[in-house]
């Protein structure tokens, strides 16, 4: 098996469709996401005409639309989840997207990169169909999301069994978001944090809005035996006596921001190109 192979993408594709006939119970969670992304747009005066809207759960193509851009094209792994968004739509998968250079001056990808096999080799494609000047903006759940889960899943699948087998996706860190766009060629990349507090009466409710979001164990090495039935309960019990009555899980997010290049945009200054000697500068800030 090739050891890049993380997910397995025909059950990620599984996951989302079926969660679209339950999405709209997360759409809240998803809108607030969507709407921190999309308040980037308020920091440029670029008039976007062409917008492409990856993964964005029938959430993010009406905010898009709402903002003034007229063509917005909706795309997804699942073909139910693609649906939501309304037309123009299609399939597609986020590793082979199917656009022509400079297609878009606006990608957006909201919280739907995160079961990429080759994220940096997806962001290209993006970067590819971007008109020059154009511009990706993506939020991305990095660590600690979700450790707490991931944690009493494995020691209690450990107690139970005496191992565990992956139960939780992985998360890239926030230091690795703005490498990722500049490996991907994008200019100017930047990767801020954000963080959303989701409060749980039961732990319950957090597995129930993972499998609503299309969130479940999609890894390539998850187990495919049943789990011990009496797992999630023990693993439950013991994340809900960490956190007291009420279960507090923190989502935190990459917002990433990167531009297709542009001989037009301006270049950072090379060593040697200063004008003003850092002394000097120094003695001015008051």
């Amino acid at each position: 098996m090739n050891d890049s192979v993380i997910f397995d993408r025909r059950a990620v594709r599984q996951h989302r469709d079926r969660a679209a006939r339950q999405v709209g119970s997360v759409t809240a969670i998803l809108d607030e996401v969507a709407e921190r992304l999309l308040d980037r747009l308020d920091d440029t005066t670029y008039r976007f005409a062409a917008a492409l809207d990856i993964g964005g759960r029938g959430v993010v193509a009406p905010r898009l639309r709402g903002r003034g851009i007229d063509s917005v094209i909706s795309c997804d792994l699942a073909p139910e989840m693609a649906r939501l968004n309304g037309t123009p739509c299609l399939c597609a998968d986020e590793e082979w997207l199917p656009f022509g250079p400079g297609a878009f001056d606006l990608v957006v990808a909201n919280l739907s990169l995160h079961w990429v096999n080759d994220l940096p080799g997806a962001l290209a494609q993006i970067r590819h169909a971007l008109k020059p000047d154009g511009l990706f903006l993506a939020s991305l759940p990095v660590l600690p999301s979700l450790s707490g889960l991931r944690h009493a899943l494995t020691d209690a699948e450990c107690a139970l069994l005496g191992g565990a087998s992956p139960r939780v996706s992985p998360f890239p860190d926030l230091r690795d978001c703005a490498s990722l766009l500049q490996r991907a060629g994008f200019a100017l990349p930047v990767a801020d944090a954000d963080t959303i507090l989701l409060d749980y009466r039961t732990p319950m409710g957090l597995l129930r809005d993972l499998r609503a979001a299309g969130e479940t164990n999609a890894l390539t090495l998850r187990s495919r035996r049943f789990a011990p039935i009496s797992l999630f309960p023990a693993a439950l019990a013991d994340l809900a006596s960490s956190e007291g009555e009420s279960l507090a899980v923190p989502l935190r997010l990459a917002i990433m921001t990167g531009w297709a290049p542009d001989a037009a945009q301006p270049k950072p200054l090379r060593p040697g190109q200063f004008t003003t000697p850092l002394e000097d500068a120094l003695k001015n800030i008051k």
